[in-house]
């Protein structure tokens, strides 16, 4: 009787050990899940550029790295930001949100009802500045940006052939495309034509894309409140020639065809 009783008290305590380890693993993996989406809210997340509007700096099919943390994050839900370390600089590269209706874009604060997206583009205004466009020059607070044109071109994916410059902007200096053929955005959202200069509304930003005749930006939908401002983009973390749905990324023929861009990664932004 007593062999018995030890038996199923061993059986018991083997019952209860295997029930502590399985939630304990729960744990430990809900523990790590919590983690990870506090990193990805608060201070590093993804982002995947889906179209040719920063090209030559940003290529379709680069995945990049944002620090949420550099601003200040964003507390979920609100409009609130913790405080960063600095305020966002002229010339940096940077990931925000904006509003959508079909293929129409608006701040996001100004259309609160519509469906929101991510951007990637360039800071060029200051909250304050005044940018100006005359005969092809940019002017920030009637200052030349200086664009030195490079004598080379570059070939997008539809084989068009854009000039390449390079733009100083305070202590960055970047690459820029300009088409020939085509003088880039003349009206804003609304169809109205594009009026310079453009005064920049405190406590929001101005942005335009590097691929500058190929960019839907600032100077069609309007400025940038830093509330909707994720952070600046500073690494890329991954590259290839892809841009295809996630069902094609699960594909395990997608990663052994695509082009890979190995020389790509690690390369830092801004």
């Amino acid at each position: 009787m007593a062999k018995e009783e030890t038996q199923n008290a061993e059986a018991e305590g083997a019952e209860r050990r295997e029930q502590g380890g399985f939630w304990e693993q729960v744990t430990t993996l809900a523990l790590a899940v919590l983690i990870a989406l506090c990193v990805r809210q608060f201070v590093i997340e993804p982002f995947r550029i889906p179209s040719g509007s920063m090209f030559p700096t940003l290529l379709i099919g680069d995945h990049l790295f944002v620090n949420k943390f550099v601003y200040g994050p964003k507390i979920p839900f609100t409009d609130i930001r913790l405080p960063g370390l600095r305020d966002p600089e002229r010339g940096e590269v940077v990931v925000f949100t904006v509003a959508k209706r079909g293929s129409d874009t608006f701040p996001a604060d100004r259309e609160p009802q519509l469906p929101r997206e991510e951007f990637v583009k360039r800071i060029i205004g200051l909250p304050g500045d005044e940018i100006d466009f005359r005969n092809g020059k940019y002017y920030a607070n009637g200052e030349l940006i200086p664009s030195e044109p490079l004598n080379r071109v570059f070939e997008d994916p539809k084989g068009m052939l854009l000039d390449m410059s390079e733009v100083s902007l305070g202590s960055r200096s970047f690459e820029t495309l300009d088409d020939p053929y085509n003088p880039g955005p003349m009206r804003t959202t609304d169809g109205a034509p594009i009026s310079w200069p453009i005064r920049v509304e405190e406590g929001r930003y101005l942005m335009l894309g590097d691929n500058r005749d190929h960019s839907k930006d600032s100077r069609v939908w309007g400025t940038v409140r830093l509330a909707e401002i994720k952070g600046p983009a500073f690494i890329i973390y991954w590259s290839w020639n892809f841009n295809g749905s996630w069902l094609e990324v699960l594909n395990p023929v997608t990663w052994f065809t695509v082009e890979k861009r190995w020389s790509r990664i690690g390369e830092s932004l801004n």
